[in-house]
C-alpha cells in the first residue's frame, strides 16, 4: 500500500510511542502511560484525495509526505474507515460516466461516522449550479450518501452540511453534529477511549469546570457529568454553533458556552476588561476547582499557563507531546502529574495524543 501503512510493525511503533513519551514525562516523575491502541485498519473516519489524470482518466490520489509532486494512485485506503473505502469505487465511476458530476473535478472529500452516515465533498474548477445539484442529488440517493459541491467561493448544500456522529462514553452514547469542513476527531474509537479516559481522570466533582478550546463539545458533554457547573469557551463560530446544538441534543443544561479565545477568557476572570458576548453570564457564580485544557499544537501561551495554575486541578489532552512537555516545565512549580495516558489517534506516523492529569502541590 505505500504511505506508511505497516500493519506488521503496529505493536514495535506503538511501544516507540510509548517510550517516547515516557522519555517527556520522566522530569515530572509522572506514573506510567495508559496506552489505549487504536484499530489496526479502518480507524480513520476522514479523508480527502486529490484527482490525479491520466489519459483523461481521473484516479485516486495522494502523496508522500514531503512530495508534492509524485502522486500515489490508489483504489483503496485500509486506515480510511470500510465506508469510504465502500463508497470510493462507484462514486469515482458515477463521476467518470456522467460529465455534470465529473468535469474539472480536482479533489474529493469523505467524512464518514461510527454510526454510518458519510458525507462527501465534491471539489470543482468549475462553477456548478442547479443543473450540478440535480445529478449530485441522484447520486446521493443511489449511494445512500450526503453530498456537498465546492467551487470557488460557492457551496452548494444538497441536504445538510453534517453528519451525526454517536459516541459511547462508559455506557452512555452521545450524539454529536459534525460539520464539513470543521474540526473532528479522526479516529472515532480511540476518540471514545480518550472520552472515556477523561471522564475517569475528572471523577466527581462538587464544584464546577472550566473548559478552554471546547470546540463542538466533544469533551464537554460527557465531562457535564462529572461537575455541577461548566464555563466552556470556544473561538470558531462554526464549532460554537454545532457545539450549542449539540448541548441541546443531549438535553445538557449545566454548561455556559461563550464565543471568547484563551487569552479573552484570561483578561475577563482577571477582571482586564469587559466583554459584550459576557453579558448576563456571572463569573463569580462560578467555583472552579478543575480546569481542561486541549489546546493547539502551539500549547498554552504564558497567560493562559499562569492562568490554568491557579486550580486545584488541571485535566491537559495535548496532540503535540513536546508543547505539552514545556508546559509543563511551568507547571511542574505548582502542579504534579498523577495521571498520564496516550491514545493512538494516528497509527503509522509519529504524531501521538496524550492526556495527564495535574494536581495541586
Amino acid at each position: 500500500m505505500g504511505l506508511g501503512f505497516e500493519p506488521d510493525r503496529y505493536e514495535q511503533q506503538l511501544a516507540e510511542k510509548r517510550q517516547r513519551l515516557v522519555d517527556l514525562l520522566a522530569p515530572f516523575e509522572a506514573p506510567a502511560p495508559d496506552v489505549f491502541e487504536s484499530p489496526r485498519e479502518h480507524f480513520r473516519l476522514r479523508a480527502e484525495f486529490r484527482l490525479w489524470y491520466e489519459g483523461g482518466v481521473p484516479h485516486y490520489a495522494m502523496f508522500e509526505q514531503g512530495d508534492k509532486r509524485t502522486p500515489v494512485l490508489i483504489d483503496r485506503l485500509p486506515i480510511a474507515s470500510q465506508r469510504i473505502n465502500d463508497l470510493m469505487n462507484p462514486l469515482l465511476e458515477a463521476c467518470k460516466a456522467d460529465p455534470v458530476l465529473g468535469r474539472k473535478l480536482f479533489q474529493v472529500e469523505f467524512l464518514t461516522t461510527l454510526s454510518g452516515e458519510a458525507l462527501v465533498t465534491l471539489c470543482y474548477h468549475r462553477p456548478i449550479d442547479e443543473t450540478w445539484d440535480t445529478a449530485a442529488q441522484k447520486l446521493a440517493d443511489e449511494l445512500g450518501i450526503l453530498i456537498i459541491g465546492r467551487s470557488r467561493g460557492r457551496k452548494r448544500v444538497l441536504q445538510r452540511d453534517h453528519v451525526c456522529e454517536e459516541l459511547s462514553v462508559a455506557g452512555r452514547a452521545w450524539r454529536y453534529q459534525q460539520v464539513e469542513g470543521g474540526f473532528t476527531q479522526p479516529n472515532g474509537t480511540v476518540n471514545q477511549h480518550m472520552l472515556s479516559w477523561a471522564l475517569a481522570a475528572a471523577g466527581r466533582n462538587e464544584d464546577d469546570l472550566l473548559e478552554l478550546y471546547c470546540g463542538n463539545g466533544n469533551f464537554t458533554l460527557p465531562l457535564s457529568t462529572c461537575f455541577r457547573k461548566v464555563l466552556a469557551t470556544e473561538l470558531s463560530k462554526s464549532s460554537v454553533r454545532s457545539a450549542l446544538q449539540n448541548l441541546a441534543d443531549n438535553d445538557v443544561d449545566n454548561v455556559t458556552l461563550v464565543r471568547l479565545s484563551s487569552e479573552e477568557v484570561t483578561d475577563a476572570l482577571n477582571g482586564v476588561r469587559p466583554f459584550r458576548r459576557l453579558e448576563g453570564i456571572d463569573l463569580s457564580g462560578f467555583n472552579f476547582g478543575t480546569v481542561f485544557v486541549d489546546p493547539p499544537r502551539a500549547g498554552l501561551d504564558p497567560a493562559t499557563l499562569e492562568l490554568v495554575s491557579r486550580y486545584r486541578r488541571i485535566l491537559y489532552i495535548s496532540c503535540n507531546p513536546e508543547t505539552l512537555a514545556a508546559n509543563l516545565e511551568t507547571l511542574s512549580s505548582t502542579h504534579r502529574v498523577t495521571r498520564s495516558a496516550l491514545f493512538d489517534q494516528f497509527p503509522y506516523t509519529h504524531h501521538m495524543e496524550c492526556g495527564v492529569l495535574l494536581e495541586q502541590l
